[in-house]
Protein backbone atom coordinates (compact mmCIF):
# COMPACT_ATOMS: atom_id res chain seq x y z
CA UNK A 1 0.00 0.00 0.00
CA UNK A 2 1.44 3.32 -1.06
CA UNK A 3 -0.01 6.69 -0.07
CA UNK A 4 -0.27 9.61 -2.45
CA UNK A 5 1.54 11.70 0.17
CA UNK A 6 4.59 9.52 -0.45
CA UNK A 7 4.41 10.39 -4.13
CA UNK A 8 4.17 14.07 -3.23
CA UNK A 9 7.18 13.85 -0.90
CA UNK A 10 9.34 11.67 -3.14
CA UNK A 11 8.42 12.98 -6.59
CA UNK A 12 6.74 16.38 -6.42
CA UNK A 13 8.54 18.06 -3.54
CA UNK A 14 12.17 17.62 -4.72
CA UNK A 15 11.20 18.69 -8.24
CA UNK A 16 9.18 21.69 -7.09
CA UNK A 17 11.74 22.88 -4.55
CA UNK A 18 14.65 22.55 -6.94
CA UNK A 19 12.78 24.46 -9.65
CA UNK A 20 11.80 27.19 -7.21
CA UNK A 21 15.29 27.40 -5.70
CA UNK A 22 16.81 27.75 -9.18
CA UNK A 23 14.31 30.45 -10.13
CA UNK A 24 14.91 32.40 -6.92
CA UNK A 25 18.67 32.23 -7.42
CA UNK A 26 18.15 33.51 -10.96
CA UNK A 27 16.23 36.41 -9.41
CA UNK A 28 19.44 37.32 -7.53
CA UNK A 29 18.70 35.92 -4.09
CA UNK A 30 21.48 34.34 -2.07
CA UNK A 31 21.36 30.72 -0.94
CA UNK A 32 20.72 31.96 2.59
CA UNK A 33 17.75 34.07 1.47
CA UNK A 34 16.36 31.18 -0.57
CA UNK A 35 16.75 28.86 2.43
CA UNK A 36 14.84 31.29 4.65
CA UNK A 37 11.99 31.65 2.16
CA UNK A 38 11.64 27.91 1.61
CA UNK A 39 12.20 26.93 5.23
CA UNK A 40 15.07 24.58 4.41
CA UNK A 41 18.82 24.51 5.05
CA UNK A 42 21.43 26.25 2.88
CA UNK A 43 22.99 22.86 2.14
CA UNK A 44 19.64 21.66 0.80
CA UNK A 45 19.42 24.76 -1.41
CA UNK A 46 22.92 24.07 -2.69
CA UNK A 47 21.92 20.52 -3.65
CA UNK A 48 18.81 21.76 -5.40
CA UNK A 49 20.51 24.43 -7.48
CA UNK A 50 23.47 22.21 -8.37
CA UNK A 51 21.30 19.37 -9.66
CA UNK A 52 22.21 16.94 -6.90
CA UNK A 53 18.57 15.98 -6.28
CA UNK A 54 16.70 13.53 -8.49
CA UNK A 55 13.74 15.16 -10.20
CA UNK A 56 10.66 13.79 -11.94
CA UNK A 57 10.88 14.48 -15.67
CA UNK A 58 7.11 14.48 -16.15
CA UNK A 59 6.69 17.14 -13.50
CA UNK A 60 9.60 19.11 -14.92
CA UNK A 61 7.89 19.13 -18.29
CA UNK A 62 4.51 20.25 -16.97
CA UNK A 63 3.96 23.85 -18.12
CA UNK A 64 1.52 24.49 -15.28
CA UNK A 65 4.18 23.73 -12.70
CA UNK A 66 6.64 25.91 -14.56
CA UNK A 67 4.15 28.78 -14.55
CA UNK A 68 3.48 28.31 -10.83
CA UNK A 69 7.20 28.31 -9.97
CA UNK A 70 7.79 31.45 -12.02
CA UNK A 71 4.84 33.24 -10.39
CA UNK A 72 5.89 32.23 -6.87
CA UNK A 73 9.50 33.22 -7.48
CA UNK A 74 8.50 36.63 -8.83
CA UNK A 75 6.21 37.26 -5.86
CA UNK A 76 8.66 36.06 -3.22
CA UNK A 77 11.67 37.83 -4.70
CA UNK A 78 9.76 41.06 -5.18
CA UNK A 79 8.19 41.02 -1.73
CA UNK A 80 4.62 41.03 -3.07
CA UNK A 81 4.00 37.49 -1.78
CA UNK A 82 4.66 36.03 1.66
CA UNK A 83 5.96 32.51 2.17
CA UNK A 84 2.56 31.62 3.67
CA UNK A 85 0.76 32.68 0.51
CA UNK A 86 3.30 30.79 -1.60
CA UNK A 87 2.69 27.67 0.50
CA UNK A 88 -1.08 27.98 0.04
CA UNK A 89 -0.70 28.39 -3.73
CA UNK A 90 1.53 25.33 -3.88
CA UNK A 91 -0.86 23.27 -1.72
CA UNK A 92 -3.82 24.18 -3.95
CA UNK A 93 -1.78 23.15 -6.99
CA UNK A 94 -0.87 19.82 -5.39
CA UNK A 95 -4.53 19.06 -4.59
CA UNK A 96 -5.42 19.90 -8.19
CA UNK A 97 -2.87 17.41 -9.51
CA UNK A 98 -4.16 14.76 -7.09
CA UNK A 99 -7.67 14.87 -8.57
CA UNK A 100 -7.44 12.74 -11.68
CA UNK A 101 -4.35 14.59 -12.85
CA UNK A 102 -0.60 14.05 -12.99
CA UNK A 103 -0.06 13.16 -9.33
CA UNK A 104 -3.02 10.81 -9.47
CA UNK A 105 -1.39 9.10 -12.47
CA UNK A 106 1.94 8.81 -10.65
CA UNK A 107 0.11 7.42 -7.61
CA UNK A 108 -1.63 4.83 -9.79
CA UNK A 109 1.72 3.76 -11.23
CA UNK A 110 3.17 3.47 -7.72
CA UNK A 111 0.11 1.56 -6.46
CA UNK A 112 -1.31 -0.49 -9.39
CA UNK A 113 -4.54 -1.65 -7.64
CA UNK A 114 -5.87 1.87 -8.19
CA UNK A 115 -5.81 1.24 -11.93
CA UNK A 116 -9.08 -0.71 -11.77
CA UNK A 117 -10.97 2.53 -11.09
CA UNK A 118 -11.57 4.07 -14.48
CA UNK A 119 -13.13 7.38 -13.40
CA UNK A 120 -11.18 10.32 -12.03
CA UNK A 121 -11.30 10.61 -8.26
CA UNK A 122 -9.88 12.62 -5.40
CA UNK A 123 -8.13 10.26 -3.01
CA UNK A 124 -8.79 12.71 -0.14
CA UNK A 125 -12.49 13.25 -0.83
CA UNK A 126 -14.48 11.56 1.98
CA UNK A 127 -17.49 11.25 -0.36
CA UNK A 128 -15.57 10.11 -3.42
CA UNK A 129 -16.92 7.30 -5.58
CA UNK A 130 -13.75 5.37 -4.80
CA UNK A 131 -14.35 5.48 -1.05
CA UNK A 132 -18.03 4.64 -1.42
CA UNK A 133 -17.40 1.63 -3.65
CA UNK A 134 -14.74 0.28 -1.31
CA UNK A 135 -17.05 0.74 1.68
CA UNK A 136 -19.78 -1.24 -0.11
CA UNK A 137 -17.33 -4.02 -1.01
CA UNK A 138 -16.13 -4.14 2.59
CA UNK A 139 -19.70 -4.30 3.91
CA UNK A 140 -20.45 -7.18 1.55
CA UNK A 141 -17.36 -9.08 2.64
CA UNK A 142 -18.46 -8.79 6.28
CA UNK A 143 -21.95 -9.98 5.39
CA UNK A 144 -20.58 -12.91 3.40
CA UNK A 145 -18.42 -13.96 6.34
CA UNK A 146 -21.56 -14.06 8.50
CA UNK A 147 -23.26 -16.33 5.97
CA UNK A 148 -20.24 -18.59 5.45
CA UNK A 149 -19.93 -19.04 9.22
CA UNK A 150 -23.62 -19.79 9.67
CA UNK A 151 -24.12 -23.54 9.91
CA UNK A 152 -27.22 -24.47 7.98
CA UNK A 153 -27.37 -21.41 5.72
CA UNK A 154 -26.87 -23.62 2.68
CA UNK A 155 -30.30 -25.09 3.36
CA UNK A 156 -31.84 -21.66 2.80
CA UNK A 157 -30.32 -21.23 -0.65
CA UNK A 158 -32.95 -21.56 -3.43
CA UNK A 159 -32.34 -23.65 -6.54
CA UNK A 160 -31.45 -20.50 -8.52
CA UNK A 161 -28.81 -19.61 -5.92
CA UNK A 162 -28.62 -16.75 -3.46
CA UNK A 163 -26.91 -13.42 -3.75
CA UNK A 164 -26.06 -10.78 -1.21
CA UNK A 165 -26.12 -7.33 -2.79
CA UNK A 166 -25.50 -3.79 -1.64
CA UNK A 167 -26.03 -0.54 -3.53
CA UNK A 168 -24.12 2.72 -3.60
CA UNK A 169 -25.97 5.61 -1.90
CA UNK A 170 -27.01 7.17 -5.22
CA UNK A 171 -27.45 3.92 -7.16
CA UNK A 172 -29.62 4.20 -10.25
CA UNK A 173 -28.71 1.01 -12.09
CA UNK A 174 -27.31 -2.50 -11.77
CA UNK A 175 -23.77 -1.23 -12.30
CA UNK A 176 -24.13 0.67 -9.00
CA UNK A 177 -24.92 -2.51 -7.06
CA UNK A 178 -22.19 -4.86 -5.83
CA UNK A 179 -22.78 -8.58 -5.43
CA UNK A 180 -21.20 -12.02 -5.58
CA UNK A 181 -20.26 -12.95 -9.16
CA UNK A 182 -22.03 -16.15 -10.13
CA UNK A 183 -24.23 -16.27 -6.99
CA UNK A 184 -23.89 -18.19 -3.72
CA UNK A 185 -24.55 -21.90 -4.22
CA UNK A 186 -25.21 -24.91 -2.04
CA UNK A 187 -22.33 -27.33 -2.59
CA UNK A 188 -22.80 -30.49 -0.59
CA UNK A 189 -24.40 -28.69 2.31
CA UNK A 190 -22.00 -25.75 2.42
CA UNK A 191 -22.50 -22.24 1.08
CA UNK A 192 -20.02 -21.60 -1.71
CA UNK A 193 -19.05 -17.98 -2.49
CA UNK A 194 -17.31 -18.11 -5.89
CA UNK A 195 -15.55 -14.75 -5.85
CA UNK A 196 -14.93 -11.34 -4.33
CA UNK A 197 -17.80 -8.81 -4.60
CA UNK A 198 -18.01 -6.90 -7.86
CA UNK A 199 -20.29 -4.22 -9.23
CA UNK A 200 -22.77 -4.99 -11.99
CA UNK A 201 -22.76 -8.79 -11.63
CA UNK A 202 -26.24 -9.33 -10.15
CA UNK A 203 -29.23 -8.74 -12.35
CA UNK A 204 -31.99 -10.51 -10.44
CA UNK A 205 -31.50 -9.59 -6.76
CA UNK A 206 -30.08 -6.18 -7.69
CA UNK A 207 -33.21 -5.47 -9.74
CA UNK A 208 -35.46 -6.24 -6.76
CA UNK A 209 -33.39 -4.00 -4.49
CA UNK A 210 -33.41 -1.16 -7.03
CA UNK A 211 -37.16 -1.55 -7.53
CA UNK A 212 -37.69 -1.33 -3.77
CA UNK A 213 -35.54 1.80 -3.56
CA UNK A 214 -37.40 3.34 -6.49
CA UNK A 215 -40.67 2.69 -4.62
CA UNK A 216 -39.44 4.55 -1.55
CA UNK A 217 -37.59 1.94 0.49
CA UNK A 218 -34.45 3.19 2.23
CA UNK A 219 -32.83 -0.27 2.03
CA UNK A 220 -29.30 -0.46 0.68
CA UNK A 221 -28.84 -4.23 0.75
CA UNK A 222 -30.76 -7.41 0.01
CA UNK A 223 -30.39 -11.20 0.16
CA UNK A 224 -32.64 -13.80 -1.42
CA UNK A 225 -33.44 -17.12 0.28
CA UNK A 226 -35.69 -20.10 -0.30
CA UNK A 227 -39.41 -19.44 0.26
CA UNK A 228 -41.55 -21.40 2.67
CA UNK A 229 -44.54 -20.18 4.69
CA UNK A 230 -42.49 -20.97 7.81
CA UNK A 231 -39.73 -18.63 6.65
CA UNK A 232 -42.21 -15.76 6.38
CA UNK A 233 -43.55 -16.56 9.85
CA UNK A 234 -40.04 -16.61 11.29
CA UNK A 235 -39.20 -13.24 9.76
CA UNK A 236 -42.44 -11.77 11.06
CA UNK A 237 -41.52 -13.22 14.44
CA UNK A 238 -38.32 -11.14 14.30
CA UNK A 239 -40.51 -8.06 14.04
CA UNK A 240 -40.03 -7.59 10.31
CA UNK A 241 -42.79 -6.41 8.00
CA UNK A 242 -43.50 -8.58 4.95
CA UNK A 243 -45.13 -7.84 1.61
CA UNK A 244 -45.96 -10.18 -1.25
CA UNK A 245 -45.49 -9.31 -4.92
CA UNK A 246 -46.42 -10.97 -8.20
CA UNK A 247 -43.53 -13.05 -9.56
CA UNK A 248 -44.82 -12.94 -13.13
CA UNK A 249 -44.69 -9.14 -13.45
CA UNK A 250 -41.58 -7.04 -13.99
CA UNK A 251 -39.81 -6.43 -10.64
CA UNK A 252 -40.13 -2.64 -10.75
CA UNK A 253 -43.90 -2.73 -11.25
CA UNK A 254 -44.57 -5.71 -8.99
CA UNK A 255 -42.38 -4.49 -6.12
CA UNK A 256 -43.74 -0.97 -6.53
CA UNK A 257 -47.30 -2.22 -6.13
CA UNK A 258 -46.37 -4.28 -3.06
CA UNK A 259 -44.65 -1.35 -1.35
CA UNK A 260 -47.50 0.97 -2.22
CA UNK A 261 -49.66 -1.25 -0.02
CA UNK A 262 -47.00 -1.93 2.64
CA UNK A 263 -44.54 1.00 2.49
CA UNK A 264 -42.48 -0.09 5.49
CA UNK A 265 -41.91 -3.67 4.32
CA UNK A 266 -38.40 -4.98 4.90
CA UNK A 267 -39.16 -8.46 3.53
CA UNK A 268 -40.50 -9.00 0.03
CA UNK A 269 -41.57 -12.40 -1.25
CA UNK A 270 -43.26 -14.10 -4.15
CA UNK A 271 -44.79 -17.56 -4.09
CA UNK A 272 -43.77 -18.54 -7.59
CA UNK A 273 -45.32 -18.66 -11.02
CA UNK A 274 -44.94 -20.42 -14.34
CA UNK A 275 -41.25 -21.36 -14.45
CA UNK A 276 -40.51 -19.07 -11.51
CA UNK A 277 -39.21 -20.41 -8.21
CA UNK A 278 -40.73 -18.87 -5.06
CA UNK A 279 -38.19 -16.68 -3.27
CA UNK A 280 -37.93 -14.38 -0.25
CA UNK A 281 -35.91 -11.14 -0.35
CA UNK A 282 -34.70 -9.72 2.95
CA UNK A 283 -33.91 -5.99 2.80
CA UNK A 284 -31.80 -3.92 5.16
CA UNK A 285 -29.51 -0.93 5.61
CA UNK A 286 -26.35 -2.89 4.83
CA UNK A 287 -25.16 -6.38 3.91
CA UNK A 288 -24.10 -7.33 7.42
CA UNK A 289 -27.50 -6.48 8.90
CA UNK A 290 -29.27 -8.49 6.21
CA UNK A 291 -26.97 -11.48 6.70
CA UNK A 292 -27.49 -11.35 10.47
CA UNK A 293 -31.26 -11.31 9.98
CA UNK A 294 -31.09 -14.40 7.77
CA UNK A 295 -28.77 -16.15 10.22
CA UNK A 296 -31.63 -16.12 12.74
CA UNK A 297 -33.67 -18.30 10.35
CA UNK A 298 -31.31 -21.26 10.76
Amino acid sequence: MRFIEEVVVEEFLPTFRSMLAEELRDQGLTQSEVADLLGISQSAVSKYVHGEVERNERLLGDDRLGDLVERLADGLAGGEMTSVQALIEAEVFVRRLERGDLLAALHEEAFPPLAQYEEDFDIHDPESQLRQTERVRSSLRRGLRVLENTSGFAGLIPAVGSNLVEALPDADGIDDVAAVPGRILDLKGRAHVPGDPEFGVSEHVASVLLAARAAGSDASAALNVRYTPETIEQLQGQGLTTAQFDAENEPEAAVGEALAEVPDADVLYQTGGFGVEPVVYVLGPDATTVATTVRELV
